[in-house]
């Protein structure tokens, strides 16, 4: 048989290689570029040094923005790492049924985000269908501010997150609960170990390399939220744009005009890319020490 020649393996990485680059590492190398220009759409730029990143210091609704995106990430992370793991472990049981739970519960993952949205819209909106009953058995006096009052409506959005992911993140602890060997609960049982024992002492350390794995998953999603808030709250992130995340800052500079602030949106960008690396550096340095042990 003829021998393989060198670049032969080559070729065969080139396509992935060419997308890669084209589509991932150019667009993010061009983002800084731009984010020190004030290019516009249909328009050139020169470059301005440091002045979008100081005019992002300055704006006001930055502020607003950081703390809205770490609040929602610190709600969903540890939600959305432990309640798809207790969901798993219902729906991996062997009572009858699982398996059209299963299904129900993964419905609202391929359900899509735009749709579910203005769903939650109706049922929160002061007259939508939560007040409503509420009123009507007695369990409040007036509407509750779900979509106008500032953090209301950040834990509405965070919400609607943990409830369309959880299915998501199910099928996932479902993956690992399946390397968890039926012989350890067993054992544990067998040692006088009971249920809430066993979960701690042999399903979360079978599991915990896909709960970081989530966790950094959940923490990038998390701080790029978008769709639910501005469904939710509309276009200008709620009542006084108080309910702004990082990303709608990224959307206010490319709207209202076609002739979009691409510099200061790219600046925008790789603040986002700052504020999301910390805890993923984090998350990977704790996956790193539980790797060793």
């Amino acid at each position: 048989m003829r021998a393989h020649r060198w670049y032969t393996p080559w070729l065969m990485v080139i396509p992935a290689l060419t997308w890669l680059a084209v589509f991932a590492l150019f667009p993010a190398v061009n983002t800084v570029v731009l984010s020190f220009t004030n290019v516009r759409t249909l328009s050139g730029g020169e470059f301005i040094g440091v002045e979008n990143y100081q005019r992002l210091l300055d704006d006001p609704r930055m502020v607003d923005a950081v703390v809205n995106t770490l609040l929602i990430t610190v709600i969903c992370v540890p939600l959305l790492v432990f309640l798809p793991l207790l969901l798993a472990l219902l729906v991996h049981s062997r009572l009858p049924g699982m398996g059209f739970f299963r299904t129900v519960f993964y419905f609202p993952v391929v359900a899509s985000a735009v749709a579910v949205a203005l769903i939650w819209q109706w049922i929160l909106d002061d007259n939508g269908l939560a007040n409503q009953l509420g009123q009507q058995m007695g369990l409040i006096d007036k509407a509750v501010p779900f979509l106008t009052d500032r953090w209301l409506l950040i834990f509405s959005a965070v919400a609607l997150t943990v409830w369309k992911g959880l299915g998501y993140y199910m099928v996932l602890y479902l993956a690992a609960l399946g390397n968890v060997r039926r012989e350890l609960h067993e054992a544990a049982a067998v040692d006088g170990a009971g249920a809430v024992r066993r979960f701690r002492s042999v399903t979360v350390p079978g599991v915990r390399n896909m709960m970081l794995l989530i966790a950094v998953l959940i923490t990038v999603s998390a701080m790029r939220l978008f769709t639910e808030l501005y469904i939710l709250g509309g276009p200008q992130g709620g009542v006084g744009g108080q309910d702004v995340t990082i990303v709608f800052l990224i959307q206010s500079a490319l709207k209202g005009s076609i002739d979009g602030r691409i510099g200061y949106a790219s600046a925008v960008s790789v603040a986002l890319f700052v504020v999301t690396v910390g805890p993923l550096l984090l998350l990977a340095r704790l996956n790193k020490k539980n790797s060793e042990v």
